[in-house]
């Protein structure tokens, strides 16, 4: 690919990911339990929850949940799905607590098949945040699997894994606008 095609592909891609993050960064700002938006419905372990941006004609919608270590429940992860509000995107955000390593990222397994990494995005007071555009086989991955393992560091060497049920992600996704 030609140096000016992969620097427009990475800056539409990094547009996208602008995008949905401003749909739902005052549900963010006031940190996780605050401000939410309103509760649609639960799909197993997943809520839905829906609001509508300042100067949007309608309301984003995104599946949340919720975790925190088995071994140290100080430590909490806020996972979020969402489709973009022009309805091209599909996002997947995770916030994860201040004082995470932000050059080793975040790792994801699906069951027991790594996933790979992805960059934290920015840090907030309720957080450092990391956003990947989901494909259609992580979508698939995602619907089909038993557990989700986040993988933090605190440093290169020590990786703490939060599983993550997906139960209920599937129809939860489906549900999405």
């Amino acid at each position: 690919m030609p140096k000016a095609n992969l620097t427009s592909f990475w800056f539409r891609i990094f547009s996208l990911a602008l995008v949905g993050l401003g749909a739902l960064t005052l549900m963010l700002a006031a940190g996780p339990a605050a401000a939410q938006g309103t509760p649609k419905g639960k799909f197993g372990d997943w809520d839905m929850r829906c609001e509508t941006p300042a100067g949007a004609s309608r309301e984003q919608c995104a599946i949340i949940q919720s975790v925190a270590a088995e071994d140290k429940p100080n430590v909490n992860l806020v996972v979020i799905v969402l489709k973009t509000a022009d309805g091209k995107s599909r996002l997947l955000r995770v916030i994860a607590p201040l004082g995470v390593l932000l050059p080793a990222g975040l790792g994801l397994k699906l069951d027991e098949t790594d996933v790979g990494r992805a960059g934290f995005v920015r840090c907030l007071p309720s957080g450092c945040v990391a956003e990947v555009v989901m494909d259609d086989k992580l979508v698939e991955q995602m619907s089909a699997g038993q557990t989700a393992t986040f993988i933090i560091f605190n440093t290169p060497e020590e990786g703490i894994g939060i599983p993550l049920a997906l139960a209920g992600f599937k129809d939860g996704f489906g549900k999405l606008p």
